[in-house]
């Protein structure tokens, strides 16, 4: 069997969660600063799986924001180069000049040399991280960088090769023996280096398609970050982004949404969350709708019920005198569909019911 280590936060007290996850990522990748919109309770599980001098690491974890800074690489830097496959969720990068979104069963890739940033969309992602030293990539820095922060196809060519040798290999580690990891290592080794070198004939130039689903990624932090706020509106959101209001509504068009059935959706789901929480049940149902953008009780109560099919104060009663009440992030009392249903990325993976 492989040698592997497992990290869940929910083995932690919650206070403690999310910087351990900050320190395991750390240790895993390079040092980062990372923010999230769940570090009150953090939930992310991390597999460490060594072959040799390559790692992998599957992973599912909430909602997060990694910055990796020239400071950062100056103090300390392993010199590796970072591939991702994406198996569920959302995520996007800033490298300065370029920016990247990822798509489900993509590698996205990137270097512990470079600065940047990467954030994930609301929902948990799930991925398999890969660490490979940039010495034994051979392919010339100069042309392997230029891969750096562009998209490697999961689904066909080369990527496909390297996605299915590893979702095999994270799949059951107990066939393998420990003298196998570093000759494992060699074949991801091997095939990243393929795939780079593939990738660097290309034409790396950024699709429009592409810019149009970072810049959504981004509006959409923007907007849960700036619930609480009533003035929130298509507006102000354009303005904050240095776009129109049409090129906004185009934006999430695409996508079957509307601005203000977004915003909607994400500030009911937040009030849900906050009723559904045992250590919240003296807060008052209005307080928790003014928390979440919606001043007017009347108004919260009216599309509270259209959206789950009864009022606040009656979902709240319900969830907290069911036996065996979970809390929020359970599988007890937060029974009640999201609104936003099931996600066109969620493919089979790590759930987060596994946590």
């Amino acid at each position: 069997m492989l040698y592997e280590s497992v990290f869940r936060t929910t083995d932690l007290p919650e206070s403690a969660r999310f910087e351990a996850w900050t320190e395991r990522m750390g240790r895993t990748h390079a040092p980062m600063h990372l923010d999230s919109e769940r570090t009150a309770d953090y939930r992310g599980r991390q597999r460490v799986i060594g072959l040799g001098d390559v790692t992998l690491w599957p992973a599912t974890f909430d909602q997060l924001v990694f910055r990796r800074t020239p400071k950062l690489i100056r103090r300390s830097d392993p010199e590796t180069y970072h591939l991702s496959l994406l198996l569920r969720g959302e995520g996007a990068a800033d490298w300065g000049r370029q920016r990247t979104a990822y798509r489900v069963h993509d590698f996205h890739t990137n270097s512990s040399s470079r600065p940047g940033e990467i954030f994930t969309g609301a929902d948990p992602v799930t991925i398999v991280g890969v660490e490979v030293p940039r010495a034994l990539v051979a392919v010339p820095a100069r042309h392997a960088d230029r891969v750096l922060g562009s998209l490697i196809s999961g689904r066909e060519g080369v990527g496909a090769l390297l996605a299915q040798f590893l979702l095999q290999l994270v799949s059951d580690t107990s066939v393998y023996e420990p003298a196998d990891a570093p000759r494992l290592g060699t074949v991801v080794t091997d095939l990243v280096t393929t795939a780079f070198a593939h990738a660097a004939d290309a034409d790396l130039r950024l699709p429009p398609e592409t810019r149009g689903r970072t810049l959504v990624l981004r509006v959409k932090t923007f907007i849960r970050r700036h619930l609480d706020d009533p003035g929130l509106t298509p507006a102000t959101i354009a303005a904050a982004h240095h776009i129109s209001r049409s090129y906004l509504y185009r934006l999430f068009q695409v996508e079957g949404l509307t601005v203000a059935s977004y915003i909607r959706d994400q500030r009911l789901d937040n009030a849900r969350r906050e009723l559904l929480d045992p250590r919240l049940r003296a807060l008052p149902v209005h307080a928790v709708a003014a928390r979440w953008g919606f001043p007017r009780a009347a108004e919260f109560t009216r599309a509270f019920r259209t959206a789950y099919g009864l009022p606040p104060g009656e979902l709240r009663e319900r969830a907290l005198t069911a036996p065996h009440a979970a809390g929020p992030h359970g599988d007890g009392v937060d029974t009640v569909p999201s609104v936003r249903g099931r996600s066109a990325n969620d493919t089979p993976g790590a759930s987060p019911a596994s946590w």
